[in-house]
């Protein structure tokens, strides 16, 4: 999802988005201590994801604090 798209969303979805990207990181982290991994490249992928999201609730935020 592109940065763009996630600034669209509110942030109750944007709350809810990042909950859902925890638990498959979660699940993801599982899978690779069972070790069967399909795609070790979504680690970094959903981390980055969470970050921006993350990034955008914390602005967010700030612009709220200044008024």
């Amino acid at each position: 999802m592109k940065t763009e798209e996630i600034r669209q969303l509110s942030s109750d979805d944007l709350v809810q988005k990042e909950k859902t990207l925890k638990k498959g990181f979660f699940d993801l982290r599982y899978q690779r201590k069972v070790g069967r991994v399909e795609k070790p490249a979504r680690f970094k992928a959903i981390k980055k994801e969470i970050a921006r999201i993350l990034t955008i609730l914390k602005e967010r935020e700030n612009d709220g604090n200044a008024n």
